[in-house]
């Protein structure tokens, strides 16, 4: 099967990537502050941007700019070249905050890339379900998003070189038609569920979708989960309501999302990955940007 990818389809791709990562070097700058999270709500609330001079972004846009280098030097995700792009990403760098699955897989995927077929199923016991292969993915969905089909097929494809357990790869699957809706400007939390395979991710989904856009971000991690166990049933229903819920504004996206607290830098890389690929970075505040950690060239 193949889909004709267009200048356009790389550019939305480019966008979603530069908000993923903007997205989760914003949202990482939040930890510090949750040990006293009065302040940091009341900071959040009054949008009051972290003081920071250096945003640097984690684990979550170094394994996005993985999926992404392979798109384009591929046309598609090849399973063993993103296993060694992820290692070769980790051994660069591993203090970028990878979770604990990773740091047991991916050293060993260095010389052996194709050991993920074996090995990514032994991780806890059937596979992952994190967040790990939802925060990375939304690229991957601007990239496809002339074709849903691709889209769910590749995102699944790219989930399970790490993440093997069915939601894991639900909730790339979810993530990545989030960002081809976005592209296309169709985004809604319903249409996402419907693609996404059945299982507690898309339950969650379901339950984001009946769920009104007037409730404040704190109440609805209440119901949706905010990431904080580091699940994708947990993490993947919430972002994808904030990023529906200001899917014109990747600004007022990153600070609903970050007012719920959790896993807030994941959080805000699969919101941001979404809405960018639609609106691109350009209108967040210029400081943001001045901030932010470069990505590298395409």
């Amino acid at each position: 099967m193949t889909t004709t990818v267009t200048h356009a389809d790389r550019a939305a791709a480019r966008r979603s990537l530069q908000g993923l990562a903007l997205g989760d070097a914003f949202g990482e700058r939040w930890f510090p502050l949750f040990r006293d999270r009065d302040r940091a709500f009341d900071e959040i609330r009054a949008r009051r941007t972290p003081e920071e001079p250096d945003w640097h972004w984690t684990d979550d846009t170094a394994m996005a700019l993985a999926v992404h280098q392979v798109l384009v030097r591929c046309g598609e995700i090849d399973q063993d070249r993103l296993a060694a792009s992820f290692a070769r990403a980790y051994d660069a760098d591993p203090t970028r905050g990878y979770g604990q699955g990773m740091r047991l897989l991916l050293p060993r995927l260095l010389e052996e890339p194709g050991s993920w077929r074996a090995r990514a199923p032994e991780l806890f016991d059937g596979g992952s379900f994190g967040n790990g292969a939802a925060m990375r993915v939304a690229p991957l969905g601007a990239w496809f998003s002339a074709d849903l089909d691709r889209v769910v097929e590749q995102a699944a494809r790219s989930a399970r070189v790490t993440h093997a357990h069915p939601e894991g790869v639900a909730g790339a699957v979810a993530v990545a038609v989030a960002a081809a809706l976005a592209t296309r400007g169709e985004l809604s939390v319903g249409a996402v569920a419907d693609r996404t395979p059945p299982g507690v991710v898309r339950d969650g989904l379901r339950r984001a979708a009946e769920l009104s856009f007037a409730t404040e971000p704190g109440r609805a991690s209440e119901v949706l989960g905010n990431g904080g166990r580091i699940r994708a049933d947990d993490t993947v229903p919430f972002a994808v309501w904030t990023a529906a819920r200001h899917r014109d504004d990747l600004e007022a996206a990153l600070w609903a999302t970050a007012s719920a607290f959790g896993d807030v830098d994941t959080t805000c890389a699969i919101t941001g990955g979404i809405v960018a690929a639609a609106t691109g970075v350009d209108a967040v505040p210029p400081v943001w940007l001045a901030r932010r950690e470069p990505l590298p060239p395409e």
